[in-house]
């Protein structure tokens, strides 16, 4: 059975997902695609990471019906987290988690082509942290935007 949550097509996506996608850097830093599983009925990607050799990070990704770049947990089923709203419009700004706990980026379309997307995150609800800017920017057909001096997509070394 095909997912509709699958990008078939990784030209049209900002976050191509398929198992074997990969970005690196050398051998101690890099991130890929190597599983997928269901989430509260969702098809999510696992997005496995080493950095520096020896730490070790997990994500759960999915493109939803709204093309939200969206992250969960299975140990939170029931929680998501918005990382990218690729439907949205240059200054458009949302909420990752949209409950103003501390950990509730705002974050704020930043920049909008054709071809690129930046997200510019701030922490507005924390004391300390608000202000303190950081942003992600993806490219279409490519996903994480970075200085890869690799990157495999959908079974194509595109870089």
């Amino acid at each position: 059975m095909q997912d509709k949550n699958q990008n078939k097509n990784a030209s049209a996506s900002f976050m191509p997902m398929q198992i074997g996608n990969y970005w690196k850097v050398d051998a101690q830093n890099y991130t890929e695609i190597k599983d997928t599983l269901r989430i509260g009925g969702n098809l999510y990607y696992e997005f496995y990471s080493i950095i520096g050799g020896d730490a070790v990070s997990k994500v759960f990704l999915r493109i939803d019906e709204n093309k939200q770049l969206v992250e969960s947990w299975p140990s939170s089923e029931g929680k998501v987290y918005v990382r990218a709203q690729f439907d949205g419009k240059l200054n458009d700004s949302f909420f990752t988690l949209n409950d103003k706990t501390t950990n509730d980026y705002k974050v704020t379309i930043v920049e909008k082509s054709d071809r690129k997307m930046t997200f510019s995150f701030d922490m507005i609800y924390h004391d300390n942290l608000k202000g303190q800017t950081h942003q992600e920017t993806y490219i279409k057909g490519q996903g994480f935007d970075g200085n890869w001096n690799e990157i495999k997509i959908d079974g194509k070394i595109i870089k």
